[in-house]
């Protein structure tokens, strides 16, 4: 069965904080309508390769993409591009390297910023270019694509909570408070992500160290949610996913043709 997604990546969560600061999503959990799983992210724990890793399941060292000023197209195919192929619909509301990955590099923003162009592997997006970029901004651009396009793919990409570790770092109520204010803005929309059918996917790209940086091995930076709501996903407590497998088990979602890895104990 063909579903629509919407991927959350809430950029910098450490899966820790995440565990006991999303209460919203916690309690959708605690319904058993939705199951948190705990992924090691691939290395290295920077932003702009683990875009990469997420939304094409290849890792940083095969993918080239290896530090954050990598700035050219991905030679990669993601799940935009596997989306596309199958005549579906394809739209972000995020950061401006996903545009560079996938649409255009480098980033113009009185050009890139906001996209409409059937024939792109993103064909309708809203990306931002500074870190403190409102959260609240963001779900609200995102819900105006979501609303004027009905896409079938759909990622949602805030960036406070990494900003907010990079300033004050993880042992911080800065940064806790910036996951929880997240978790309250994503609850304005959930719902009605799950009652317009659609299987949703929270997680992040990596996490934060109390250095107020990542890029390491420490459980903090490498540790992150996948919290998976939607009636595609079996909730078996169980499963051990890995980031490899977020992009090949969303194209499995959609129903589309791929040849990335799988976790298919996630689904039913």
């Amino acid at each position: 069965m063909k579903h629509n997604v919407i991927l959350v990546v809430l950029d910098g969560l450490n899966y820790q904080v995440a565990r006991h600061a999303l209460g919203h999503l916690q309690a959708y959990c605690d319904a058993g309508r939705a199951a948190l799983y705990r992924l090691d992210c691939e290395l290295p724990s920077l932003s702009r390769p683990l875009y990469e890793c997420i939304l094409t399941g290849v890792p940083p060292i095969a993918s080239g993409v290896v530090h954050n000023d990598v700035v050219r197209l991905s030679n990669q195919r993601s799940i935009f591009h596997y989306a596309r192929a199958a005549g579906l619909t394809t739209a972000a509301a995020a950061y401006h390297w996903v545009s560079e990955l996938y649409n255009r590099a480098p980033f113009e923003a009185v050009r890139d910023r906001h996209t409409d162009d059937a024939d792109l592997p993103i064909q309708y997006g809203h990306f931002y270019y500074a870190d403190h970029y409102p959260d609240s901004h963001l779900l609200a651009d995102a819900e105006h694509l979501r609303l004027r396009h009905k896409p079938n793919f759909l990622l949602v990409h805030p960036m406070n909570i990494d900003d907010a570790g990079h300033k004050h770092g993880l042992d911080s109520p800065q940064y806790r408070n910036s996951a929880r204010r997240a978790d309250i803005i994503l609850a304005d929309y959930l719902q009605a992500w799950l009652e317009a059918g659609y299987q949703v996917l929270v997680t992040a790209d990596h996490g934060m160290n109390t250095d107020r940086s990542h890029n390491g091995l420490l459980p903090e930076e490498r540790e992150v949610p996948l919290f998976v709501l939607g009636s595609a996903f079996s909730l078996d407590a169980a499963v051990r996913p890995r980031q490899t497998e977020l992009c090949g088990t969303v194209c499995e979602l959609l129903g589309v043709e791929h040849d990335k890895p799988v976790c298919r104990e996630l689904l039913k």
